[in-house]
């Protein structure tokens, strides 16, 4: 078992930026792949960031490549998203998620651990 516990969401004006936690406790992080995902109301959950554990590989979605920034603390045992120049649009609610693999599926379905999320709202 992975246990999973977001925190740093927020209400925040357009173009300020905030920065989400993702505390990661239970199970080996061999080989494990941590990802952020965000659903807004009425749309399907999609991927925004992942990265792997032990090598640091990132992938981002196209909306948030030069804005957001993925990494992850092995003291801590933390990934974090740094989100800056948010977006009216970037208003949803934000999960983070493990998989074990080694590479990064930018599919919900594919991730079996997830948080509880932390909403992010951006006003414009």
């Amino acid at each position: 078992q992975v246990q999973l516990v977001e925190s740093g969401g927020g209400l925040v004006q357009a173009g300020d930026s905030l920065r989400l936690s993702c505390a990661a406790s239970g199970r080996t992080f061999s080989n494990i792949i941590l990802g952020w995902f965000r659903q807004a109301p009425g749309k399907e959950r999609e991927f925004v960031a992942g990265i792997r554990w032990h090598v640091r590989n990132t992938a981002y979605a196209d909306s948030v490549k030069g804005r957001f920034t993925i990494s992850r603390d092995n003291a801590k045992n933390t990934v974090d998203l740094q989100m800056n120049s948010l977006k009216p649009e970037d208003t949803a609610d934000y999960y983070c998620a493990a998989l074990y693999g080694v590479v990064i599926s930018t599919s919900w379905e594919r991730y079996t651990y997830w948080g509880q999320g932390t909403q992010v709202t951006v006003s414009s």
